[in-house]
């Protein structure tokens, strides 16, 4: 089976290489059948590297401890879930799992456009095999997956303990998604520039795929800040890690390119813009790629030391001068038909928002590489912690947050005094009254209650647009309220759905807000029966639990935990021991509310004296962050919802063929 996966990979990269060339030439001579040929090919790519990474999957659940990557990464006690999550656990999975989903949307893209986008297509298929090709290139040279040892071992080594945790199975899936969709728009852009069609067919052809690349970005930090949460241990769930920074980079210019795109839609400005916002989002993907397999950095999350690092580099340089140069070639088509007519306007609010977003990417940018650079230079590693990060990014993060309240509601063109009245006296009562209940209930750092504050005006500007609406739906159309609220998102998904993400951002925020500036933190060595207090609780350890399995060992901590002296909960940090790496990992215990998180973690166990070690965390207001995830969700959702027009041409496209049906009958 291995043997047709080592196959597999070569003859997709032969057939990645015939894609480019026909669909190329196809393009350059004109000649449909090249096309159509270099399209079937995309088609086999994925038909081939599927049968590679079924092969790879089938060493994993066989236990053919003989492939050197089954053998690095699994065992014969590894539980089924992981089993299959060791297929992205490692270095070479991992690149060969990127490469799957890379052709699978190539694939996709292809099947969608087959009867359109004639003129773009044959290089939106060089382009994707061109990145297609990279990967397999690496994969069939560089790091091949199915490389064999010259002696069958009886034992796997095992996925890090670390990775042995049910997010393991979901985040980095869904951070890749996000990483790699963006290629799909970065494909359309390069081909947009390639043939001088720069209108709005390349960005309407792509809007959905890249809010699905923003979405997929989103939640794969989210599901990564929930996995640093309940897994290291330490009471946080964002630490500014370099592999963090590069998964929040592309988030940034994604989010400015999503905002800008509506300009250039509604205003035919901000072209220039939005492909710089496409090419930066793509390359930021491919240096945080870069960034966790190069091996010049030092993170939890990144892979060990690797030689792949050179040729990142390169494929991302080759990446930058292409499509900076097409985009040099092209600036003088890409002029805008409008100019910016007032700085209180919403076209200045939103490219006030795309510099803000970009000076995150940048600031972000800046200090993840500045130690790599000062270790070049004067071969001394300077650390750049999260003091740096939340000092620069903190003031740009409260000015985005009051941008969300400010740009879906000011006024095209130009807004007048007595509009800004209008539109955003709800909005300042709301902060206003949202900042002084925080403060009465005794928030008093000024950071938080500004944000706070903020976070009050930016729903009441949203609550006020959703009330408008409805209301205007029932005085003219004599609709019900639920069935007005309705309707008005129906009729405009991406605006309202829009709104509902931003109600997101707010809650993200509030739970960003409340845990880092007003956490509770205990360290503390107690015997067995004894309590200690943190924040408004009272903790009582009552023993050690142990069990044992082939796999792991566990010993589990009883704490009783009380409020003004009566029990609300049984909590059960753990240490865990995993037997073949022979690693200690810590198990947290989690009670989440509205209100705040209690965290226990279980620091340390001397069994002869008894004494055990706790360390206990309160974080208040943590939940809204994850619930604020769950909203995003369902904004993005709706806002991914056909509009009345899409789904009128949906119609008129299937009428011809209804009314064939009916003639042949």
């Amino acid at each position: 089976m291995t043997h047709l996966g080592e196959l597999a990979l070569a003859l997709a990269a032969i057939l990645a290489v015939y894609a480019i060339c026909t669909s190329l030439l196809g393009a350059l001579w004109r000649r449909e059948r090249w096309i159509a040929s270099g399209t079937q090919a995309a088609y086999a790519v994925f038909g081939c590297v599927t049968v590679a990474v079924v092969a790879l999957l089938h060493a994993l659940l066989t236990r053919d401890f003989n492939l050197e990557y089954v053998q690095a990464y699994s065992s014969s006690t590894l539980p089924l879930q992981y089993t299959v999550a060791a297929l992205w656990g490692g270095q070479k999975g991992s690149l060969l799992f990127w490469t799957f989903i890379q052709t699978m949307f190539s694939a996709i893209v292809h099947w969608q456009n087959r009867e359109k986008n004639r003129e773009l297509m044959p290089y939106v298929t060089t382009t994707l095999m061109v990145v297609s090709l990279f990967f397999l290139g690496m994969l069939c040279f560089i790091t091949p997956p199915f490389e064999r040892l010259a002696f069958t071992p009886q034992e796997g080594s095992d996925l890090n303990p670390l990775l042995q945790n049910y997010w393991m199975t979901i985040h980095p899936p869904t951070l890749y998604l996000g990483y790699i969709s963006a290629s799909i728009p970065f494909a359309f852009a390069i081909a947009a520039l390639a043939t001088g069609k720069l209108g709005e067919v390349w960005i309407c052809t792509t809007r959905r795929w890249a809010l699905a690349s923003w979405f997929f970005l989103s939640c794969g930090n989210l599901l990564g800040g929930r996995w640093a949460y309940e897994v290291l241990g330490w009471g946080g769930y964002w630490a500014w890690d370099p592999v963090e920074n590069a998964a929040i980079m592309p988030w940034f210019t994604a989010t400015a390119y999503l905002h800008s795109v509506m300009i250039q839609e509604k205003k035919n400005m901000l072209k220039v813009w939005n492909m710089v916002l496409v090419i930066l989002t793509f390359a930021l993907t491919i240096f945080g790629t870069f960034l966790t397999r190069s091996g010049v950095i030092s993170s939890v999350h990144s892979f060990t030391q690797s030689g792949l690092g050179p040729y990142f580099m390169a494929f991302l340089v080759f990446l930058l001068i292409v499509s900076f140069g097409l985009l040099f070639y092209r600036l003088p088509d890409l002029k805008s038909d409008n100019e910016l007519d007032s700085l209180m306007s919403r076209e200045a609010a939103f490219l006030l928002n795309n510099w803000v977003l970009v000076g995150l990417a940048f600031a972000t940018f800046w200090g993840t590489v500045f130690p790599i650079i000062s270790e070049w230079v004067r071969g001394v590693k300077i650390t750049v912690g999260p003091p740096f990060f939340n000092k620069v990014n903190g003031p740009l993060g409260i000015l985005l947050l009051l941008l969300t309240g400010i740009g879906p509601v000011i006024a095209w063109r130009r807004a007048s005094v007595k509009s800004l009245g209008r539109n955003f006296s709800i909005s300042l009562i709301a902060g206003f009254s949202a900042g002084v209940l925080f403060f009465l209930f005794g928030y008093r750092n000024y950071y938080a209650v500004v944000i706070f504050s903020l976070a009050g005006f930016v729903l009441g500007t949203i609550f006020s647009e959703f009330y408008r609406g409805t209301r205007a739906r029932q005085s003219m159309l004599h609709e019900s309220s639920p069935q007005a609220l309705g309707r008005l998102v129906s009729k405009n998904p991406r605006r309202y759905g829009g709104y509902i993400v931003h109600v997101a951002v707010v809650m993200m925020f509030v739970g960003i807000a409340g845990s880092s500036f007003f956490k509770i933190e205990k360290q503390i060595s107690i015997n067995t029966g004894e309590s200690f207090e943190v924040g408004r609780y009272t903790l009582r350890y009552n023993g050690i639990k142990s069990s044992d399995s082939p796999h792991v060992s566990i010993q589990a901590a009883e704490v009783q935990v009380f409020v003004q002296g009566q029990q609300i909960d049984t909590m059960y940090p753990e240490k865990r021991h995993y037997k073949k790496q022979d690693q200690p990992t810590t198990e947290v215990a989690i009670r989440p509310t509205l209100l705040e998180d209690l965290y226990v973690v279980l620091g340390g166990y001397d069994a002869p004296s008894g004494l055990v070690t706790f360390q206990v965390f309160v974080n208040p207001l943590l939940s809204w962050l994850w619930i604020g995830g769950l909203v995003l969700i369902l904004g993005t959702c709706v806002t991914m919802m056909p509009t009345p027009a899409e789904r009128q041409e949906r119609v008129l496209a299937q009428a011809p063929v209804a009314r064939g049906n009916e003639v042949a009958e």
